[in-house]
């Protein structure tokens, strides 16, 4: 099997939706009810992505079976950070958004971090608290807990960061 990554394009998007739906099936399964309600992520949320130069898929021997977004700091939803701190508050730093998979298919938080890691050495990550499965893969993936951060609809998620190499 060859995996690869690559920029997402308008002409995914019906590849890209039909992941996030298995996505969203996979975090209700696991008893992640409240993280992406209906109607998020939306086409243009994934539109704004690819405008940012920040949505990426990837493809396992040409299928679209993940996707993700990696965006340049700032992000606004960071500035405040609750109940903790960000290390290397004075770096700049890429953020990753909307992991997204078949569940078929395994190794995707491994390969969004590889390629996240060789584009920038600070990641920050959030979750919201319901989501066990990717609580789980960030820690085991050398995050650190940092604290408590705001979405632009209100709720909290958990935030954390890595500085690579």
């Amino acid at each position: 099997m060859e995996r690869t990554v690559r920029k997402a394009v308008p002409a995914d998007i019906a590849a890209i939706m039909d992941v996030m739906a298995a996505a969203k099936k996979i975090m209700w399964d696991s008893g992640n009810l409240h993280q992406w309600g209906e109607g998020y992520p939306s086409e243009e949320i994934i539109y704004a992505d690819m405008e940012k130069d920040g949505a990426f898929v990837i493809e396992d021997d040409g299928r679209i079976v993940a996707y993700f977004a990696f965006l340049p700091s700032p992000e606004p939803t960071y500035e405040k950070i609750y109940e903790g701190a960000w290390p290397d508050a004075d770096l700049p730093y890429h953020v990753i958004h909307r992991i997204a998979s078949y569940p078929d298919v395994h190794g995707i938080f491994r390969t969004v971090i590889d390629f996240c890691s060789s584009k920038d050495p600070v990641i920050r990550i959030d979750t919201h608290r319901d989501n066990l499965i990717m609580q789980h893969n960030i820690l085991k993936h050398g995050f650190t807990y940092c604290g408590i951060i705001y979405v632009l609809s209100g709720t909290e998620r958990l935030a954390y960061s890595r500085r690579f190499h």
